[in-house]
């Protein structure tokens, strides 16, 4: 990409606060919450005590009893159930809203300023890119949602119902070295990700993109297969684009070719670095 380029977005956004709101948080996330001082922000995994994904969100601490945890729309419900399941007497306020924003994405977005609760980074793999979210954000968007969306298959970046559910290891999908601190001591779900890490990360899946031969036009639920065998599923893909994101098994070589829908065209298949 070679210009700066704005999507519009929704988050939901689950707004934490009390006295007791940062070590509340600091157990049920992955993320080092005690360690963000006011207007930092973090991505973070909260799981269930299996270890299992409830939501991949952002963490703005907006005040020293005040956090915004945004997440991908229509999982702030999920957000809120989880940890209320866990508060018992915590003196921790959880309020759901949603919010617009516009993602920056390209040169210059790491350096966007704005006056907005959330303007923190995206996170995608090789590409600049900043979010600012806030209930009255407004802006020109120079990229439709099908553009944004091919965007993010092209940086790698899961999303909540298509990369990530309840099903996922937090492993499989690449986004534990973005969302998880190894030094902060106990959360709820942290013993099979740190039971993973220990075992070098090996999964029984990953997450990869995949690249087609034009003029081939990958869909959600495209089979891939290699020497005729299983090798993996598309979660999304570009409807622009003849790019995709799927989870393939482990024994796959990556980078390498497979087939798609049982050997009817062919699409090449590659880790992002």
């Amino acid at each position: 990409m070679t210009e700066l380029q704005s999507a519009a977005i929704v988050r939901d956004v689950v707004i934490a606060e009390g006295p007791e709101t940062a070590g509340y948080l600091h157990g049920q996330l992955s993320q080092d919450i005690t360690g963000l001082v006011v207007g930092d922000s973090a991505w973070s995994l909260l799981l269930e005590p299996q270890g299992k994904i409830v939501a991949l969100l952002r963490v703005t601490r907006s005040a020293d009893d005040r956090f915004l945890l945004d997440v991908d729309s229509g999982w702030g419900e999920a957000v809120v159930t989880r940890l209320t399941r866990f508060k018992l007497r915590t003196k921790c306020e959880l309020t759901l809203q949603t919010w617009p924003g516009i993602a920056w994405r390209g040169p210059g977005a790491a350096a966007i300023a704005a006056d907005a609760p959330i303007v923190a980074p995206a996170g995608w793999t090789g590409i600049e890119a900043t979010d600012v979210v806030g209930p009255d954000v407004v802006g020109e968007a120079s990229i439709d949602a099908h553009q944004y969306e091919t965007l993010r298959i092209a940086a790698r970046w899961p999303a909540m119902g298509a990369e990530l559910d309840s099903s996922t290891i937090p492993a499989a999908s690449g986004i534990v070295e973005e969302s998880v601190s190894f030094t902060k001591g106990c959360y709820t779900g942290q013993e099979l990700v740190a039971r993973i890490d220990s075992r070098g990360s090996n999964t029984p899946t990953r997450l990869v993109r995949v690249v087609a031969d034009p003029p081939v036009r990958l869909a959600v639920g495209d089979r891939l297969t290699v020497a005729g065998e299983a090798a993996g599923v598309i979660t999304s893909a570009s409807a622009t684009e003849p790019i995709a994101l799927a989870y393939v098994k482990r024994a796959v070589e990556v980078p390498g070719r497979a087939d798609v829908n049982d050997g009817e065209e062919r699409a090449s298949v590659e880790l992002v670095p």
